[in-house]
Protein backbone atom coordinates (compact mmCIF):
# COMPACT_ATOMS: atom_id res chain seq x y z
CA UNK A 1 0.00 0.00 0.00
CA UNK A 2 1.09 3.54 -1.08
CA UNK A 3 2.58 5.27 1.95
CA UNK A 4 0.72 8.24 3.19
CA UNK A 5 1.66 11.79 2.17
CA UNK A 6 0.31 14.87 3.36
CA UNK A 7 -1.18 17.55 1.63
CA UNK A 8 0.72 20.05 0.25
CA UNK A 9 -0.23 23.91 1.25
CA UNK A 10 -2.75 24.87 -1.92
CA UNK A 11 -2.56 21.75 -3.77
CA UNK A 12 -6.25 20.54 -4.55
CA UNK A 13 -7.20 17.41 -2.47
CA UNK A 14 -6.35 14.13 -4.08
CA UNK A 15 -9.76 13.06 -4.74
CA UNK A 16 -8.90 11.17 -8.02
CA UNK A 17 -11.62 13.68 -9.59
CA UNK A 18 -10.44 16.57 -11.57
CA UNK A 19 -9.83 20.17 -9.93
CA UNK A 20 -12.71 22.16 -9.48
CA UNK A 21 -11.99 26.28 -10.33
CA UNK A 22 -11.43 28.29 -7.68
CA UNK A 23 -14.44 30.28 -6.72
CA UNK A 24 -13.67 34.13 -7.67
CA UNK A 25 -12.31 36.37 -4.78
CA UNK A 26 -15.11 38.61 -3.62
CA UNK A 27 -14.12 42.40 -2.89
CA UNK A 28 -13.05 43.15 0.72
CA UNK A 29 -15.85 45.27 1.77
CA UNK A 30 -14.90 47.83 4.87
CA UNK A 31 -16.96 48.09 7.61
CA UNK A 32 -19.32 50.43 8.41
CA UNK A 33 -20.33 52.32 11.36
CA UNK A 34 -22.80 51.06 12.98
CA UNK A 35 -26.02 53.66 12.70
CA UNK A 36 -25.12 56.95 15.18
CA UNK A 37 -21.42 56.20 15.80
CA UNK A 38 -19.36 58.96 15.17
CA UNK A 39 -16.33 58.13 12.20
CA UNK A 40 -13.09 57.78 13.31
CA UNK A 41 -10.71 60.53 13.40
CA UNK A 42 -8.44 60.45 10.04
CA UNK A 43 -6.00 62.16 12.44
CA UNK A 44 -5.27 59.28 14.35
CA UNK A 45 -3.15 56.61 12.68
CA UNK A 46 -3.34 53.10 14.05
CA UNK A 47 0.08 51.60 13.71
CA UNK A 48 1.19 48.05 14.21
CA UNK A 49 4.64 48.56 15.91
CA UNK A 50 4.54 47.00 19.12
CA UNK A 51 5.56 49.07 22.51
CA UNK A 52 9.14 48.74 23.29
CA UNK A 53 9.65 45.17 25.62
CA UNK A 54 6.38 43.62 24.06
CA UNK A 55 6.86 40.58 22.61
CA UNK A 56 7.21 40.55 19.03
CA UNK A 57 4.03 39.47 17.53
CA UNK A 58 1.41 39.99 20.02
CA UNK A 59 -0.20 42.57 17.54
CA UNK A 60 -0.45 45.35 20.50
CA UNK A 61 -1.13 48.66 18.62
CA UNK A 62 0.43 51.96 19.40
CA UNK A 63 -1.33 54.94 19.01
CA UNK A 64 0.23 58.07 17.44
CA UNK A 65 -1.42 61.13 17.52
CA UNK A 66 -1.55 63.05 14.12
CA UNK A 67 -1.01 66.83 13.66
CA UNK A 68 -3.48 69.18 12.98
CA UNK A 69 -3.37 70.69 9.40
CA UNK A 70 -2.32 74.04 9.40
CA UNK A 71 -2.04 76.78 6.61
CA UNK A 72 0.83 78.47 5.00
CA UNK A 73 0.93 82.66 4.01
CA UNK A 74 0.42 80.73 0.73
CA UNK A 75 -3.19 78.43 1.24
CA UNK A 76 -1.05 75.22 1.01
CA UNK A 77 -1.74 73.02 3.79
CA UNK A 78 1.19 72.08 6.35
CA UNK A 79 1.14 70.04 9.59
CA UNK A 80 1.80 72.24 12.36
CA UNK A 81 4.75 72.36 14.94
CA UNK A 82 6.73 72.01 11.42
CA UNK A 83 9.60 74.15 11.24
CA UNK A 84 8.54 77.69 10.94
CA UNK A 85 9.79 80.23 8.26
CA UNK A 86 12.91 82.23 8.92
CA UNK A 87 11.20 85.60 9.46
CA UNK A 88 9.48 84.51 11.73
CA UNK A 89 11.55 82.68 13.89
CA UNK A 90 13.92 85.77 13.70
CA UNK A 91 11.16 88.02 14.90
CA UNK A 92 10.25 85.18 17.74
CA UNK A 93 13.90 85.88 18.92
CA UNK A 94 13.69 89.39 18.61
CA UNK A 95 10.88 89.50 20.92
CA UNK A 96 12.35 87.39 23.49
CA UNK A 97 15.66 89.14 23.36
CA UNK A 98 13.81 92.60 23.85
CA UNK A 99 12.05 91.42 26.85
CA UNK A 100 14.91 89.61 28.50
CA UNK A 101 17.08 92.64 28.28
CA UNK A 102 14.46 95.24 29.41
CA UNK A 103 13.83 93.21 32.35
CA UNK A 104 17.92 92.57 32.75
CA UNK A 105 18.13 96.47 32.92
CA UNK A 106 14.84 97.29 35.38
CA UNK A 107 16.26 94.40 37.32
CA UNK A 108 19.78 95.93 37.89
CA UNK A 109 18.18 99.34 38.34
CA UNK A 110 16.41 98.01 41.30
CA UNK A 111 19.51 96.19 42.68
CA UNK A 112 22.38 99.04 42.15
CA UNK A 113 19.80 102.22 42.77
CA UNK A 114 21.34 103.84 40.03
CA UNK A 115 18.92 105.81 39.06
CA UNK A 116 18.90 110.30 38.18
CA UNK A 117 16.12 110.98 41.02
CA UNK A 118 18.45 109.33 43.24
CA UNK A 119 21.81 110.91 42.20
CA UNK A 120 20.32 114.09 42.57
CA UNK A 121 18.37 113.46 45.82
CA UNK A 122 21.84 112.70 46.95
CA UNK A 123 23.51 115.96 46.10
CA UNK A 124 20.86 118.44 46.92
CA UNK A 125 21.51 116.89 50.45
CA UNK A 126 25.39 116.85 50.58
CA UNK A 127 25.37 120.20 49.13
CA UNK A 128 22.93 121.46 51.99
CA UNK A 129 25.45 119.97 54.72
CA UNK A 130 28.61 121.74 53.48
CA UNK A 131 28.34 124.84 55.65
CA UNK A 132 29.54 122.18 58.44
CA UNK A 133 31.61 119.84 56.51
CA UNK A 134 34.03 121.83 54.81
CA UNK A 135 36.59 124.22 55.42
CA UNK A 136 35.93 128.29 55.26
CA UNK A 137 38.31 128.60 53.04
CA UNK A 138 36.70 126.33 50.32
CA UNK A 139 33.65 128.15 50.15
CA UNK A 140 34.90 131.60 50.37
CA UNK A 141 38.40 131.16 49.43
CA UNK A 142 40.99 133.99 50.39
CA UNK A 143 41.51 135.21 46.72
CA UNK A 144 39.09 134.58 43.95
CA UNK A 145 40.22 134.79 40.35
CA UNK A 146 37.44 136.36 37.71
CA UNK A 147 38.71 135.98 34.52
CA UNK A 148 36.85 138.27 31.92
CA UNK A 149 34.35 139.32 34.91
CA UNK A 150 34.75 142.74 34.94
CA UNK A 151 33.09 145.46 32.66
CA UNK A 152 33.87 144.58 28.67
CA UNK A 153 35.61 141.66 29.87
CA UNK A 154 37.99 142.39 31.88
CA UNK A 155 39.64 139.98 34.54
CA UNK A 156 39.09 140.88 38.21
CA UNK A 157 40.85 139.50 41.16
CA UNK A 158 38.87 139.22 44.87
CA UNK A 159 40.46 139.62 47.78
CA UNK A 160 38.64 138.58 51.00
CA UNK A 161 38.98 141.44 53.92
CA UNK A 162 36.37 139.68 56.24
CA UNK A 163 34.56 136.68 57.14
CA UNK A 164 31.08 136.66 59.77
CA UNK A 165 30.91 134.60 62.31
CA UNK A 166 28.25 131.85 61.11
CA UNK A 167 24.95 132.02 62.65
CA UNK A 168 21.19 132.68 61.90
CA UNK A 169 19.51 135.53 59.25
CA UNK A 170 18.86 137.84 61.53
CA UNK A 171 19.44 141.32 60.44
CA UNK A 172 20.86 139.84 57.21
CA UNK A 173 18.43 141.07 54.97
CA UNK A 174 15.76 143.97 54.68
CA UNK A 175 12.40 143.00 56.21
CA UNK A 176 10.32 142.05 53.05
CA UNK A 177 13.52 140.12 51.45
CA UNK A 178 13.59 138.18 55.17
CA UNK A 179 9.69 137.41 54.89
CA UNK A 180 10.15 136.48 50.96
CA UNK A 181 13.04 134.10 51.76
CA UNK A 182 10.95 132.71 55.19
CA UNK A 183 8.93 129.45 53.40
CA UNK A 184 12.16 128.00 52.92
CA UNK A 185 13.60 128.48 56.43
CA UNK A 186 17.47 129.41 57.52
CA UNK A 187 19.20 126.75 58.64
CA UNK A 188 22.60 128.82 59.08
CA UNK A 189 23.77 132.21 56.81
CA UNK A 190 27.57 132.06 56.08
CA UNK A 191 29.30 135.47 54.79
CA UNK A 192 32.60 136.99 53.64
CA UNK A 193 33.26 140.14 52.42
CA UNK A 194 35.87 140.99 49.81
CA UNK A 195 37.70 143.63 47.89
CA UNK A 196 39.21 144.80 44.29
CA UNK A 197 42.57 144.72 43.72
CA UNK A 198 42.77 148.23 43.87
CA UNK A 199 40.96 148.77 46.78
CA UNK A 200 38.52 150.50 45.28
CA UNK A 201 35.05 148.69 45.96
CA UNK A 202 34.10 145.85 48.40
CA UNK A 203 31.15 143.28 47.91
CA UNK A 204 29.33 141.02 50.76
CA UNK A 205 28.95 137.64 49.81
CA UNK A 206 26.78 135.32 50.86
CA UNK A 207 25.13 131.37 51.29
CA UNK A 208 21.96 130.73 53.08
CA UNK A 209 21.72 127.35 53.47
CA UNK A 210 18.15 126.85 53.99
CA UNK A 211 15.73 124.00 55.43
CA UNK A 212 13.71 123.85 52.33
CA UNK A 213 13.38 120.45 50.17
CA UNK A 214 13.63 120.56 45.95
CA UNK A 215 10.16 121.20 45.73
CA UNK A 216 9.74 124.58 48.03
CA UNK A 217 12.99 125.71 46.78
CA UNK A 218 11.42 124.92 43.02
CA UNK A 219 8.56 127.02 44.35
CA UNK A 220 10.92 130.09 45.33
CA UNK A 221 12.47 130.08 42.67
CA UNK A 222 10.06 130.36 40.31
CA UNK A 223 8.41 133.20 42.16
CA UNK A 224 11.78 134.85 42.03
CA UNK A 225 11.55 134.87 38.28
CA UNK A 226 7.87 135.49 37.51
CA UNK A 227 7.54 138.41 39.96
CA UNK A 228 10.94 139.70 39.29
CA UNK A 229 11.76 140.04 43.14
CA UNK A 230 15.69 140.30 42.58
CA UNK A 231 15.10 143.82 40.83
CA UNK A 232 13.28 145.05 43.86
CA UNK A 233 15.21 147.79 45.80
CA UNK A 234 13.31 146.86 48.86
CA UNK A 235 14.57 143.05 48.67
CA UNK A 236 18.43 143.88 48.41
CA UNK A 237 20.73 141.65 51.31
CA UNK A 238 22.79 143.83 53.64
CA UNK A 239 26.38 144.07 53.71
CA UNK A 240 28.58 142.73 56.30
CA UNK A 241 30.89 145.52 57.47
CA UNK A 242 34.09 144.15 59.51
CA UNK A 243 35.83 146.72 61.59
CA UNK A 244 39.31 147.54 61.11
CA UNK A 245 39.20 146.58 57.65
CA UNK A 246 38.33 148.68 54.57
CA UNK A 247 35.09 147.65 54.63
CA UNK A 248 34.13 149.37 57.82
CA UNK A 249 32.35 152.00 56.40
CA UNK A 250 30.15 149.53 54.26
CA UNK A 251 26.56 149.52 55.49
CA UNK A 252 22.96 149.43 54.05
CA UNK A 253 23.30 153.34 52.41
CA UNK A 254 26.27 152.25 50.48
CA UNK A 255 25.09 149.57 48.30
CA UNK A 256 25.29 150.13 44.98
CA UNK A 257 24.16 146.56 42.92
CA UNK A 258 23.19 143.45 43.96
CA UNK A 259 22.12 139.85 43.26
CA UNK A 260 20.36 137.08 44.66
CA UNK A 261 19.89 133.71 43.06
CA UNK A 262 17.56 130.79 44.54
CA UNK A 263 19.11 127.42 43.79
CA UNK A 264 17.18 124.45 43.09
CA UNK A 265 19.49 121.85 42.73
CA UNK A 266 20.68 122.80 46.06
CA UNK A 267 19.29 123.94 49.42
CA UNK A 268 20.94 127.44 49.28
CA UNK A 269 20.47 130.91 47.88
CA UNK A 270 23.57 132.97 46.96
CA UNK A 271 23.76 136.65 47.22
CA UNK A 272 26.09 139.76 46.93
CA UNK A 273 25.73 143.39 47.69
CA UNK A 274 28.59 145.74 46.45
CA UNK A 275 29.55 149.17 46.87
CA UNK A 276 32.65 151.61 47.43
CA UNK A 277 35.03 151.41 49.62
CA UNK A 278 35.58 155.06 50.34
CA UNK A 279 31.70 155.48 52.24
CA UNK A 280 29.99 157.04 49.71
CA UNK A 281 26.33 156.56 50.20
CA UNK A 282 24.37 155.70 46.64
CA UNK A 283 20.59 157.10 45.87
CA UNK A 284 19.50 154.61 43.25
CA UNK A 285 21.15 151.12 43.39
CA UNK A 286 20.94 149.12 40.46
CA UNK A 287 20.14 145.71 40.52
CA UNK A 288 23.65 143.63 38.69
CA UNK A 289 21.19 142.47 36.32
CA UNK A 290 20.42 146.14 34.79
CA UNK A 291 24.16 147.32 35.83
CA UNK A 292 25.78 144.96 33.42
CA UNK A 293 23.94 145.93 30.43
CA UNK A 294 25.45 147.60 27.37
CA UNK A 295 25.00 150.89 27.23
CA UNK A 296 23.77 151.08 31.12
CA UNK A 297 24.55 154.72 32.15
CA UNK A 298 23.93 155.08 36.12
CA UNK A 299 26.83 155.36 38.67
CA UNK A 300 27.04 151.76 40.05
CA UNK A 301 27.22 150.66 36.35
CA UNK A 302 29.40 153.14 35.04
CA UNK A 303 32.27 151.67 37.85
CA UNK A 304 31.48 148.09 36.94
CA UNK A 305 29.63 147.60 40.68
CA UNK A 306 27.32 145.16 38.75
CA UNK A 307 29.81 143.23 37.16
CA UNK A 308 31.66 143.24 41.15
CA UNK A 309 28.57 141.69 42.56
CA UNK A 310 27.22 139.19 39.84
CA UNK A 311 30.40 138.08 39.09
CA UNK A 312 31.96 137.21 42.86
CA UNK A 313 28.41 135.62 43.13
CA UNK A 314 28.88 133.77 40.64
CA UNK A 315 32.40 132.48 41.13
CA UNK A 316 31.60 131.54 45.12
CA UNK A 317 28.57 129.61 43.71
CA UNK A 318 30.88 127.95 41.03
CA UNK A 319 33.19 126.78 44.19
CA UNK A 320 30.26 125.11 45.71
CA UNK A 321 28.98 123.18 43.30
CA UNK A 322 32.55 122.05 42.52
CA UNK A 323 32.62 121.18 46.51
CA UNK A 324 29.41 118.90 46.25
CA UNK A 325 30.51 117.35 43.35
CA UNK A 326 30.80 117.53 39.65
CA UNK A 327 28.96 119.42 37.87
CA UNK A 328 28.74 121.31 34.39
CA UNK A 329 28.37 124.35 35.54
CA UNK A 330 31.22 123.94 38.32
CA UNK A 331 33.72 125.17 35.25
CA UNK A 332 35.51 128.51 35.67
Amino acid sequence: MPAHRPPVPGAPPATGHPAAAPAPARPAVPPQPAPGAVAPDPALSWSTATHTGAPAGTGRPVIALGEPEGYDERGRPRALGMRVRPRAAAAAACVVLGLGLIGGAVTGSWLTGDSAAAGTTGTFAATGALWHNVPVDQLFPPTVEGRGAGPGGADRTWIRVAVAPDGGCAGAFDPLLAKTLAPVGCARLLRATYTDATQSYVTTVGLLFTKGDPAAMGVLHTRFEREDLGGRTDLMPRPYAAPGTVAAGFGDRQRASWTVSVLTDAPVVVYAVSGWADGRTVDAPQPAADAVQAGATTAPAQAGLGQEAQGLADRVERGLRRTAGPSPESSS
